[in-house]
């Protein structure tokens, strides 16, 4: 038996950008970032200024909130900026799941409205080494940081169909999770101030957001998109996108789950099939068929939700290679049994 999994993409995909191995410095797509310490800002002063983006501190551990979060992100998107939250992580203080809860709650929530960037994982020195006794990995070892991080990304990634953007130096990176790799999957926000980026930590063969100094010439600190300004808006407004497996369970019977994997929901997803190998198709409920075809539609899938097509065939022959050919959008399977 032979079993498919595929992925559609329903409409245009975001490419990679970025250099890889040593990032080399490149003026990209200017933004800031800003915290409660910022205060008020004139975002339009800002967006006059050529800023595109901002990222806004919404909270810390899990009793702290930026009692201007409201204003500031509120006011950047009000100015026509992309905007995205982040939270300062407190590992030792509570798990990541937890601490991600408290994010979304708070501000962190990505929503499809074309201006919201995935939500930000601060990972940094611990600046409050006098108050709490921990060292610069807040007293975590490598394989308990590691788990945090996993624990934190994981439980945003289920609330929001986004993977979290990784704000990080890779001095720390290097130090508090052995220079992990299991984290490629998220955009790198690297923290290095200088003219250049410099060497990147292991999970990442390239950034997507620089933070190169404390401070810019617009407000906050100064940070650039690794990237164009359409590939800018893509990351906030990502394609949805389908999972599409298949299995066949034997010569009569045949299995096939579309399910949605993007940030989404998805509607009029529309499965065809054909049987092969001598057989015809003689049940399959929720569908239409005739002869060897059979044709199935998806109204409206929601996000992390999936449908489950089963066909039934009669084969002519007891022997013999048969199986169905099955198309959902781009993505084709061959499902074979003998």
């Amino acid at each position: 038996m032979i079993t498919g999994v595929k992925r559609l993409l329903l409409f245009a995909a975001i490419a990679s950008v970025g250099m890889t191995g040593v990032a080399h410095a490149a003026d990209g797509v200017p933004g800031v970032d800003v915290s409660n310490w910022t205060g008020e800002i004139d975002w339009p002063a800002v967006a006059a200024g050529g800023g595109k983006f901002a990222f806004v501190q919404a909270t810390e551990g899990t009793n702290y909130r930026n009692p201007l979060f409201d204003s500031q992100y509120g006011g950047a998107a009000a100015a026509g900026l992309i905007r995205g939250a982040y939270h300062f992580a407190q590992p030792h203080e509570s798990d990541g799941r937890a601490q991600a809860d408290y994010f979304l709650q708070n501000g962190g929530n990505w929503v499809s409205d074309g201006l919201t960037l995935p939500g930000v994982l601060d990972l940094e020195d611990n600046p409050y080494k006098e108050r709490n006794g921990k060292n610069t990995c807040y007293g975590l070892s490598v394989q308990d940081m590691v788990a945090w991080i996993k624990d934190f990304t994981a439980k945003y990634y289920e609330a929001t169909g986004r993977r979290a953007i990784i704000y990080t130096t890779t001095s720390w990176w290097r130090t508090c999770t052995g220079d992990s790799k299991k984290f490629a999957a998220n955009p790198l926000w690297l923290a290095r101030w200088g003219s250049e980026p410099g060497e990147l930590p292991k999970s990442w063969k390239n950034y997507t957001f620089w933070q190169s100094a404390e401070k810019g010439p617009l407000v906050g600190g100064q940070n650039a998109f690794n990237g164009s300004e359409s590939a800018l808006k893509e990351l906030a407004n990502p394609p949805a996108e389908v999972r599409v497996s298949g299995r066949a369970k034997g010569r009569t019977s045949y299995s096939v789950t579309i399910s949605n994997t993007g940030p989404h929901p998805v509607t009029n997803v529309k499965l065809s099939g054909r049987a092969f190998g001598g057989q015809r198709v003689v049940k399959a409920p929720g569908c239409k068929f005739s002869g060897t075809a059979v044709r199935c539609v998806v109204g409206e899938l929601p996000r992390g939700r999936k449908a489950t097509f089963t066909f039934t065939t009669k084969p002519r022959k007891a022997k013999g290679t048969v199986g169905m050919y099955v198309t959902v959008g781009s993505v084709k399977l061959t499902l074979k049994a003998r």
